[in-house]
């Protein structure tokens, strides 16, 4: 998570503020360490309220059932295709 976020910030506008879920992921003080380091606060949900983090809430459970659960991937090849047609279609086609 730690190296992603570090590739993220090189582009410009990074945030004051980063809100997560309670996942081991968020949770780790290698994160938080991270995040003191870089002047970047990290502000978590409150249990059992994912209505806090809807928008990754709704895109989490679209991408579970138009890409992860709709098809049975043979190579990994086929599965950057599907992908890449699916982040087209969700970025730029759909109304959000």
């Amino acid at each position: 998570m730690v190296r992603l976020l570090a590739q993220l910030v090189e582009q410009p506008g990074r945030p004051g503020k980063l809100r997560c879920a309670n996942g081991p992921e968020f949770i780790s003080a290698m994160l938080g360490d991270w995040c003191a380091a870089q002047g970047i606060v990290l502000h978590w949900i409150q249990l059992g309220k994912p209505t806090q983090n809807a928008y990754v809430e709704r895109f989490n459970g679209s991408f579970r059932r138009e890409v992860r659960d709709a098809d049975l991937f043979t190579t990994l090849c086929q599965v950057r295709h599907l992908l890449a047609e699916w982040m087209h279609d969700y970025n730029t086609l759909r109304p959000h």
